[in-house]
């Protein structure tokens, strides 16, 4: 293993339960620095509530301090009861068309999470994916904990167990397909330095404001990919930490589409080594798939695009927008 990597592995892993809520608290108090949670949800009425109902009630009480200042929870252009639901949790809800609106929205995660940030103004940033049903209040205070206590950190990846659940069985360690074929294998032969990152594709994790205004946002599935290699090529891998959180159980997709975000996690890392190593960021943008059914062999094609929201920091309206309004909702 790389250097560095293993450099990662043994000094920068943590467990969340390394982390006390109270130290964290009086840590961020003194320093006068505010934590946004930010939920980027399409369709999530299943599970989003009770989400933020825990913050809401472990880490938001009414009579603080409190370790979180804020939770958003960006609607991503649902047309289920997401958004009523986690606003009668306690969530501020925002649509995506609301934020920046001079800037038409695209669908996917990415420009969810980059809207997210856009609309909101704590110093440290929390995304929790809006699908888990084995959430914890754990997950936020371990993410936060690096962040709070080292100044040198500007990312915090998380690292579970995933557990991929069926109808009938649970396999321990069958989730972390797209991870395992294809995220581990790009790091380790283009960036071993990042070997270490044991949950590369992470939906969880923590970073400084700072940071998050000056990178690109992929607009899909290659948006945490994308973060992890612009943050180690901007400041370098002893930015990064991971946080063991334990188990991460949440909804799990069919084949085809962990095809179509395999699909546009190449996209993404082939949209950083082009450059780097003088070769045509031309490619092709489709993935052909395949179905079978009585009548033989069906095909169709899917878009996959090389598209990415600029940083925010070169975006006149949002860097008006925190000039005049700098603390959190």
């Amino acid at each position: 293993m790389d250097v560095q990597a293993a450099q990662l592995l043994r000094e920068r892993t943590s467990l969340a339960l390394d982390w006390l809520e109270a130290d964290l608290v009086e840590i961020k108090e003194a320093a006068h620095t505010p934590v946004t949670v930010i939920l980027p949800a399409l369709n999530e009425e299943a599970t989003v509530a009770t989400i933020v109902r825990q913050i809401r009630r472990e880490l938001m009480a009414p009579h603080g301090p409190n370790l979180v200042d804020e939770l958003v929870v960006l609607d991503s252009g649902s047309t289920d009861r997401t958004a009523k639901v986690a606003a009668d949790a306690g969530a501020t809800v925002i649509h995506r068309d609301d934020v920046l609106p001079a800037l038409p929205t695209v669908p996917g995660k990415g420009e969810a999470m980059w809207r997210g940030v856009a609309a909101t103004a704590g110093e440290l940033v929390v995304f929790i994916d809006a699908d888990l049903r084995s959430f914890s209040t754990s997950y936020v205070v371990g993410l936060l904990g690096p962040l709070l206590t080292d100044p040198k950190v500007q990312l915090v990846k998380a690292v579970y167990e995933r557990p991929l659940v069926g109808d009938r069985q649970v396999m321990p360690a069958g989730g972390g397909r797209v991870t395992e074929l294809v995220a581990r294998p790009l790091l380790n032969l283009h960036w071993p330095e990042l070997a270490g990152v044991i949950q590369p594709l992470a939906g969880e994790y923590a970073a400084r404001r700072s940071l998050l205004e000056q990178l690109p946002f992929s607009y899909g599935y290659g948006v945490d990919f994308a973060l992890l290699i612009d943050t180690a090529t901007k400041y370098g891998v002893r930015a990064i930490a991971q946080v063991d959180l334990g188990v991460r159980v949440h909804r799990h997709h069919d084949t085809s589409r962990l095809g179509r975000m395999a699909a546009e996690i190449m996209q993404t890392a082939w949209s950083r080594l082009a450059p780097a190593n003088g070769l045509s960021t031309t490619i092709g943008q489709s993935l052909t798939q395949f179905e079978r059914d009585a009548d033989g062999y069906h095909s169709s094609s899917h878009e996959v695009p090389i598209l990415e929201r600029p940083p925010l920091n070169t975006i006149a309206e949002y860097m008006a927008t925190t000039t005049s309004n700098p603390s959190p909702r």
